[in-house]
């Protein structure tokens, strides 16, 4: 199997955006819930965030919790797929070297 590594998405080139990315699958989480699973500072997380968003894998909600702001991140269906598209990709991998 040739690989051509330039093919792999940019949202799969930061763990931080992979672990963003799998921790939306179980639902939507906060910016502090993401910030704690990542252990991304405020900035970092925010950036890779914004890239997720950009490309369409995520989306944002800002939303009011009586008078203060919270924002909720989701995982597209373009994002879910491709990050299942990226997983079938290691597990090819994975199964070509043990053989």
């Amino acid at each position: 199997m040739d690989m051509d590594f330039n093919s792999i998405s940019e949202a799969f080139e930061s763990k931080i955006r992979i672990a963003i990315q799998c921790s939306l699958l179980n639902g939507p989480k906060s910016f502090s819930e993401l910030k704690e699973i990542t252990g991304a500072t405020d900035g970092n997380l925010s950036s890779h965030l914004t890239k997720l968003e950009n490309i369409q894998h995520i989306t944002v909600d800002k939303a009011f919790v009586g008078k203060r702001p919270k924002t909720t991140y989701t995982l597209t269906e373009l994002g879910r797929q491709k990050l299942s598209e990226y997983v079938d990709l290691l597990e090819s991998l994975i199964k070509l070297n043990d053989n």
